[in-house]
């Protein structure tokens, strides 16, 4: 073998494991890019993949609403079989109808107790507030459906401040609410939703679902001065649905107690079981004092949640409960 050949076999050997070495560390790559994903894959999906499902669907009823509303051709074709004094009734009622289907696919969403609002008159509703109120939007929505009735919903001040959202506020009457403007809205014949814990609830409850009203007795001041019945609300595994992180606890309260903005970030989306339960309604007795009022409503709504949550929540349980659940014990 000349010197020509053997520098071409040298050369062809060293291409060869020079392309050997490249595909084996491609592949290495893969696998390594794989092993990463797949570590992070189930954090990504809590943290934001579904999260976000939420957001694009308010965003995405917004959007309908906003074509409602632009749209003659739209608008006149629901207004056609929905015709009333209010122009947003049929884009409710459209939008509803997303909402319903979404929270009976993903949550095998149920109302029981639906009869305790009444088909007509004022009606103060109180429920707890999870880390997302994902579940007044379903009752929202299954009441326009069911009883052709709007829930007006008393809502914190920094949803007007979200891009986007004053299309939905607007749409569905949800305001920051007084007590005088609450007691008008009862007046005039309107079903009403407060959550006393508002966004501190929110931010700060846990799957042990603890009430954190403070001494809050506005709402009760509400329900006297429109002598208006108030039902309790409370859904069934609504933690396990969303929750938010709880680490580090003291930073988060002392960003939202400065801001008074909901700073601690919020996880899940998972497909629980979800069930709405409405209470007998509660009438003001005569000389009950506001105080004395949102303690019996305090003591009624803890009732629901002690007999019909299993306590701590647990979001496996609450995933199984779509296909089954034990028998309730007496």
């Amino acid at each position: 073998m000349n010197c020509d050949d053997m520098t071409s076999f040298c050369s062809l050997v060293i291409n060869i494991t020079s392309a050997t070495s490249t595909f084996i560390g491609h592949q290495l790559d893969l696998l390594y890019l794989g092993w990463v994903w797949s570590l992070f894959y189930p954090a990504i999906l809590v943290m934001l993949i579904l999260p976000a499902m939420i957001l694009i669907l308010l965003y995405f009823s917004a959007f309908l609403l906003y074509i409602y509303q632009r749209r003659k051709n739209v608008y006149n074709v629901l207004h056609e079989t929905l015709e009333q004094r209010d122009p947003w009734v049929g884009g409710r009622y459209l939008i509803s109808l997303v909402w319903d289907a979404h929270g009976y696919i993903w949550h095998g969403y149920e109302v029981k107790g639906l009869e305790n609002l009444p088909d007509s008159g004022p009606c103060l509703i109180i429920y707890y507030h999870g880390a997302i109120p994902l579940d007044i939007y379903y009752l929202v929505a299954r009441t326009i459906i069911v009883k052709g009735r709007l829930v007006h919903c008393v809502g914190d001040r920094f949803l007007e401040k979200v891009p986007g959202w004053k299309v939905i506020l607007e749409a569905f009457d949800i305001t920051a609410g007084t007590i005088s403007s609450c007691i008008q809205t009862l007046s005039e014949g309107h079903i009403l939703s407060i959550s006393p814990g508002g966004v501190r609830e929110a931010q700060f409850s846990d799957h042990n679902y603890q009430l954190m009203w403070g001494k809050r007795a506005g709402f009760a001041k509400v329900a006297i001065g429109a002598n208006a019945p108030v039902v309790p609300m409370f859904t069934e595994n609504l933690r396990e649905a969303f929750r938010t992180v709880s680490w580090p606890h003291k930073l988060w309260i002392t960003l939202y107690e400065t801001f008074r903005f909901p700073c601690a970030p919020i996880y899940g989306g998972f497909p629980v079981k979800l069930r709405a339960h409405l209470g007998d309604p509660i009438y003001h007795r005569p000389d009950e004092t506001p105080e004395e009022l949102a303690e019996r409503i305090r003591e009624a709504l803890d009732k629901l949640i002690q007999e019909n949550q299993k306590l701590p929540g647990n979001i496996l349980r609450a995933l199984v409960a779509r296909i089954y659940e034990s028998p309730k014990q007496d």
